[in-house]
């Protein structure tokens, strides 16, 4: 299920929009599904500062490895430390408990332009 207040990047990202302002990132549930399982997640410090659409990490497969992008640019404020000890978590927690990063947007214009709930799904559609 795809939540409807997450927007979301081709390369299957989800960004969601907290109530402090910031940006929770992650990744879809589509990807975590054809990554199959999870062995590695790289994350960056905090305070990093990163570009719309720059890679800030990478999460590794039995299958592939895929590098994660940033769908809004500002400062990376908080990360998600916990994750990389328990990647099961992705498999039942994903849009909650699974965020990689938060991001203080610079422009809050990058977020509106991001794909809606409805657009993935049919950008999922025509991947299947």
């Amino acid at each position: 299920m795809i939540p409807k207040d997450c927007r979301f990047l081709e390369s299957h990202e989800w960004a969601r929009l907290e109530k402090d302002g910031t940006i929770a990132v992650g990744i879809s549930d589509h990807a975590i599904e054809h990554l199959g399982d999870l062995v590695y997640l790289e994350l960056p410090a905090g305070g990093k500062k990163v570009k719309k659409g720059d890679s800030f990490g990478s999460v590794e497969s039995v299958k592939a490895a895929s590098d994660i992008y940033a769908p809004v640019g500002g400062e990376i404020i908080a990360v998600n430390e916990e994750l990389a000890d328990d990647l099961e978590r992705f498999k039942t927690d994903n849009y909650e408990g699974c965020w990689l990063v938060k991001i203080k947007p610079a422009d809050k214009a990058d977020f509106e332009s991001l794909m809606t709930a409805d657009a993935y799904e049919k950008l999922l559609e025509t991947e299947e």
